[in-house]
């Protein structure tokens, strides 16, 4: 397949970037059970579109019902910025809609710390660029107390060691990846990026093969 695609194969690649070392403010989300109806409600799953799907991001939180921003959500809060959302646990819950990780990825998050993910949500997150990074609850904890205490505190991601370190604290813990997971956030790599990138190698498979066969 991949031999038929020929010179212009690559002209096919994602906008992925790579995530490599990071180290940002924080918005902070101390709900559980945080679903992926109230991550982007099921009114907005018609468009097909990913770009431009960060405004409706928590919509019916961060919006009153006649449409003006509600000045007690997080999102509204200057003093909140970065591109890491920090979330109770058990987010990412409820239905399997890939939009709401499109939601979180075009908003600008990179990363989403939280002491556990609902599975189909983990994966979509990480199909669209965004790195679920779990965490003990106190360490979760932690961050909280520590993001209440001053919105400037910032979280450092160091994904070649798997380490979140608090920076307001020091204290670090280590998470867990999948190995191709992470050969695709340092890489930029979307699924295809990823087969592309070992053409070469493929293509010299299916020519052994090809060789045995006859």
């Amino acid at each position: 397949m991949l031999a038929s695609l020929g010179s212009k194969a690559f002209l096919f690649l994602s906008n992925m970037i790579p995530l490599i070392n990071l180290t940002s403010t924080c918005v902070p989300l101390p709900l559980e059970n945080v679903d992926t109806d109230q991550i982007v409600p099921a009114r907005f799953l018609k468009a097909t579109n990913k770009e431009g799907f960060g405004a409706n991001l928590f919509y019916d939180w961060r919006y009153q019902k006649d449409g003006t921003p509600n000045p007690n959500f997080v999102l509204n809060k200057a003093n909140y910025q970065g591109c890491i959302l920090v979330a109770g646990k058990n987010f990412g819950s409820g239905s399997s809609r890939e939009h709401a990780a499109w939601a979180i990825a075009d908003y600008g998050f990179r990363v989403v710390v939280s002491s556990f993910f609902a599975d189909i949500f983990k994966n979509n997150a990480m199909n669209n660029g965004v790195l679920p990074v779990v965490v003990s609850d106190a360490f979760l904890a932690e961050l909280f107390n520590s993001i209440q205490h001053d919105a400037a505190a910032t979280i450092s991601i160091d994904l070649p060691h798997q380490t979140i370190t608090n920076n307001a604290t020091g204290r670090s813990e280590n998470f867990n990846i999948n190995a191709y997971k992470k050969t695709c956030f340092l890489n930029g790599y979307d699924d295809i990026d990823y087969l592309l990138a070992h053409r070469d190698a493929i293509e010299e498979y299916e020519g052994e093969a090809r060789i045995i066969r006859n």
